[in-house]
């Protein structure tokens, strides 16, 4: 399987990765958090770490640490607008149950 990006996504992190002027892609990984247990991490990513699993889609590097792989594995992650609020939403295949805020998961 592979983490992907949606196309609105990718367009979001290439806009902003080059008005940031640096970066080779977006690394997402999980942490301990959370009344479910897990939430994401998100970040624009400077540099590839030797143990980074590397995806592209549409043209955009995502990193993963080998630990949250199994977690995220299968994820589309999307880029939508809702009203006033517009961000990031993980389409996340493993999820088994999630809080009521959203913020963090179990699988």
């Amino acid at each position: 399987m592979a983490v992907t990006l949606s196309e609105k996504a990718a367009k979001h992190v290439s806009n902003y990765l080059a008005k940031r002027g640096k970066g080779v892609g977006l690394r997402l990984g999980v942490r301990t958090s959370g009344c479910s247990g897990m939430a994401y991490k998100l970040e624009f990513a400077d540099e590839i770490a030797p143990e980074d699993i590397q995806f592209e889609s549409h043209g955009v590097k995502v990193l993963v640490d080998p630990k949250s792989l199994p977690y995220i594995d299968g994820t589309e992650l999307d880029y939508a607008r809702e009203g006033l609020n517009e961000g990031f939403k993980f389409n996340n295949p493993n999820v088994k149950d999630a809080c009521g805020c959203g913020e963090s998961f179990n699988v």
